[in-house]
């Protein structure tokens, strides 16, 4: 609730802080756990609402993994890092670079869950702190 404004809810922050936290200018990814309307709407009278991308459950994908669907609702951290890397602004052969890696990662996972029906092992025995 911290997202709405202070004057709509208890908890909402002032325009100040919003902005403070999220700037007024610059672009703003957004993960969500949950419908990206529910964020939007939370504030879309804020300042720098339109650079707000928030990425999350859009009711995309089948019976597969649980890593399988945040890649296919756009939630996975390839696609974080794509995100942004498209926000940067100045394109050059290093970010183009840059990008490749992680489209190619999204590509190997795709391939692996297709083929094999699981999570690669990377993924599966991921454990807290890891830097994978």
């Amino acid at each position: 609730m911290k997202l709405q404004p202070h004057t709509e809810h208890l908890h909402g922050l002032t325009d100040i802080a919003f902005d403070e936290i999220f700037t007024k200018d610059k672009p703003i990814i957004f993960a969500f756990q949950g419908y990206p309307r529910f964020i939007y709407q939370l504030a879309y009278c804020r300042t720098n609402h339109y650079n707000l991308q928030v990425r999350g459950y859009e009711v995309r994908g089948t019976i597969t993994t649980p890593s399988d669907m945040a890649v296919l609702n756009e939630i996975g951290r390839f696609q974080r890092v794509i995100d942004v890397i498209d926000r940067l602004p100045v394109t050059s052969n290093k970010s183009l670079y840059l990008k490749r890696q992680p489209e190619e990662r999204l590509i190997e996972h795709r391939s692996y869950i297709f083929k094999q029906g699981e999570n690669k092992p990377e993924i599966c025995n991921w454990k807290s702190g890891d830097l994978k």
